[in-house]
């Protein structure tokens, strides 16, 4: 039997232990698939304080060198999850503090992100290199958005034998931009800036290196693949992604179906299935009775867990709240954001006691009951890279209503786009960037809920569909197998 495929992940953040989104529960979730599948993991990400907590007795695999610069030395600790083997990068004084992975407890960004994720990057392509202090050399590194993205520039730079790299954009409004002063910090040779480099506007990105120097380059949905090579969500590097688009491939992420399962959900009131979707009205019930809402079961209850944010287009769901409640329908909202669009949204609630909740913040429990008691998810985002919510509405039968956009245009099939889609329809999907397109596709879901024949056809045809890591993971295999085909003699 051939040599399993041996991969190095490295990563900002993994889930369950360091998460801001859905970088984290990529993390978490890939590289266990991967190995199921039969590759040789191994997950770098930092030793933040969630992970010591979870793995105080990491063992050490090695002391590293400061590698130049102001990168300063490091050492390499190892832990098992399950089957699953993290590499921790401990380095106290970048990442053993308070607040996110990025972000002070004041909220501002770390002042030396730069030093902490080109520490990260430099550790990555050390590993991935024949000057690694470890007999463990993989095939290919995987990287994961701006934060590891220095990783195939210093690998570019570095003689020997290497591994492959691929580099995954979760995001491409997140680019790691930093002056150009820190190059020298960076250990970085001062030809590496230049258009044809890292260079981006008289600034180092991170992650145009990545985009440049990686040998290719992935996005977390297909349609999201095309959109970033245009101007509208290219961010200013669409110029370089459409030279590199022979390099380019869009695998849409999958979701973990054994923390999002109807059937044996333990934070929701009551199980269901597809076969049993009458049981999904205890759960709407439920959520009426936590949120406050009346008891108003001939009105579908529309849901929304999200971002409080322009990207995620809920400005257009304040603009037409009182028109949706109108319809009539009840709207339950979890999440939080713009502070604007929080207020927005609270005082739309207040003058429509009963009819809507907004509950600011987050809470995991409510986030899965809001998606089984839900009768129609609202997801209208502007972009959407991928998106795992939309997903997760599909699992819990609870047909979405999403703009065509990135990961939703790839998910969701809209009843009225020709006979083909009217056997595959399991939600409601508008083109136009507007308020308007939004409630017209809204009104449309609310009044084929009445339609029970109709809405039972959309709500099986979402739960049938599979959305499981094991199809990303077999796709992300291909794409290893090729990389490291290529680097053979």
């Amino acid at each position: 039997m051939a040599d399993p495929l041996r991969i190095l992940f490295a990563t900002p953040e993994i889930a369950p232990w360091v998460k801001t989104g859905g970088l984290g529960d990529v993390a978490g979730a890939l590289p266990p698939a991967l190995i199921a599948a039969g590759a040789q993991v191994h997950v770098l990400v930092p030793y933040y304080p969630a992970l010591r907590t979870a793995f105080p007795d990491a063992r050490l695999l090695a002391a590293i060198d400061a590698p130049g610069g102001l990168l300063p030395a490091c050492r390499l600790l190892e832990a098992q999850s399950g089957e699953l083997t993290l590499w921790l990068l401990d380095m106290p004084a970048m990442f053993h503090r308070g607040g996110s992975p990025y972000l002070a407890p004041d909220g501002g960004d770390w002042s030396d992100n730069a030093l902490r994720f080109g520490l990260l990057s430099r550790i990555a392509a050390l590993l991935a290199s024949d000057a690694s202090p470890l007999d463990w050399r993989p095939d290919v590194l995987h990287l994961q958005d701006w934060q590891t993205a220095l990783a195939p520039a210093y690998l570019h730079f570095t003689p020997g034998p290497k591994a492959a790299s691929v580099i995954t954009v979760h995001n491409m409004a997140f680019q790691g931009l930093f002056p150009a002063a820190v190059l020298a910090d960076l250990a970085l040779p001062p030809e590496c800036f230049q258009p044809e480099g890292l260079e981006f506007w008289g600034q180092v990105s991170f992650l145009k290196a990545g985009l440049h120097y990686a040998d290719t380059i992935t996005t977390v949905s297909p349609t999201y693949a095309r959109e970033i090579q245009t101007p509208a969500l290219g961010f200013g590097m669409d110029g370089l992604l459409r030279r590199r688009a022979s390099q380019i491939s869009g695998i849409l992420n999958g979701i973990d179906y054994a923390a999002w399962n109807p059937a044996n959900d333990p934070l929701i009131a009551c199980p269901f299935d597809a076969d049993h979707l009458d049981a999904k009205a205890a759960n709407t019930a439920a959520v009426r009775a936590r949120l406050g809402l009346a008891d108003e079961p001939h009105v579908p209850l529309l849901g929304v867990v999200s971002r409080l944010t322009h990207q995620k287009g809920l400005d257009w769901l304040a603009e037409t709240a009182g028109r949706i409640l109108d319809l009539p329908a009840q709207i339950a909202v979890l999440g939080s954001g713009d502070a604007a669009l929080e207020k927005a949204l609270e005082d739309t609630a207040a003058t429509h006691p009963g009819r809507m909740a907004v509950t600011i913040g987050f809470d995991e429990a409510m986030a899965h009951q809001i998606e089984a008691g839900a009768d129609a998810f609202l997801m209208p985002s502007r972009f959407e890279p991928c998106g795992l919510n939309q997903m997760y509405s599909l699992r819990y039968g609870t047909p979405p209503v999403v703009r065509a956009t990135g990961g939703l245009a790839d998910t969701v099939v809209d009843p009225g786009n020709g006979a083909r889609s009217k056997a595959s329809a399991n939600g409601f999907v508008f083109e136009d960037e507007s308020a308007e397109a939004f409630f017209e596709a809204t009104a449309r879901a609310v009044a084929t809920w009445h339609n029970r024949n109709r809405w039972r056809r959309l709500q099986r045809n979402g739960m049938a569909r599979d959305f499981s890591w094991r199809h990303a993971a077999q796709e992300y295999l291909t794409l290893y197998r090729r990389l490291k085909a290529a680097r053979v003699p």
